[in-house]
């Protein structure tokens, strides 16, 4: 299989054993976009223009501050703050129309909006999104061009139900005809054959708590709990 420098980070994903190699490849970007930030580029004016207008999500902010770099997370905190204080203040002085006995009441939605934009907004995802997408398009590309990736593919352990769901939305857009059912085919029975294995190794974890089953082995179930929550939740929390 000849390798493109857009194609190794998915055949790098699914060479791992983990159990979806999406939220692999997702956890790479996201380990690089949280070192971009809080690395020397956040002094830079563009890069801190971006980062006061759009600030960022509540789990990228977790991330951020676990990062260390307090000074660096402080200072951007800082200027996002001013430019939300500097943005809201003219619309808190706009007064809303009040309404009169037969008149309906104008709601003024620019703070709210304002609200809105900036709760949903983040910059460290929008900087993974377009990456995270070229990934998808090359494992879809490696798919239909390469033999050897189908065969990697299908026997991978799966992949994590909102992956699953991405690819198989995404897969039938890419595909068409026989290509088409082929690659759900796969991808429902490497998703299908994986949740069951897991599924299977959660529920003899529970047993085992079972006193009867205290001089059982394991097998491998030990660590099927955050192996289950990878596949339900996409967490990886080892």
């Amino acid at each position: 299989m000849k390798e493109q420098l857009y194609t190794i980070p998915v055949n790098d994903a699914f060479d791992k054993d983990c159990e979806c190699p999406v939220c692999s490849m997702y956890q790479v970007l996201e380990n690089n976009a949280i070192e971009f930030v809080m690395g020397p580029s956040y002094m830079e004016d563009d890069v801190r223009m971006e980062t006061d207008k759009i600030g960022f999500c509540a789990n990228h902010m977790k991330l951020m501050y676990k990062n260390q770099n307090r000074l660096g997370l402080a200072l951007m905190l800082k200027t996002h703050m001013d430019k939300t204080i500097k943005d809201l203040t003219p619309m808190m002085d706009t007064k809303p129309s009040g309404g009169g006995l037969f008149k309906k009441k104008t709601v003024d939605t620019a703070v709210v909006d304002y609200i809105e934009n900036l709760n949903n907004s983040c910059y460290v995802c929008c900087k993974i999104d377009g990456m995270f997408a070229l990934h998808i398009s090359s494992l879809l590309y490696l798919y239909k061009k390469e033999e050897e990736f189908r065969n990697k593919f299908r026997k991978s352990k799966g992949f994590c139900s909102k992956h699953y769901g991405l690819l198989y939305q995404e897969g039938q857009k890419y595909f068409s005809g026989a290509m088409s059912e082929q690659f759900i085919t796969d991808l429902n029975q490497v998703y299908l054959e994986n949740l069951k294995r897991v599924r299977d190794d959660l529920e003899w974890f529970t047993d085992k708590f079972d006193y009867r089953n205290a001089d059982a082995p394991w097998k491998n179930s030990k660590d099927a709990l955050p192996r289950t929550i990878i596949k339900t939740n996409s967490i990886n929390i080892e």
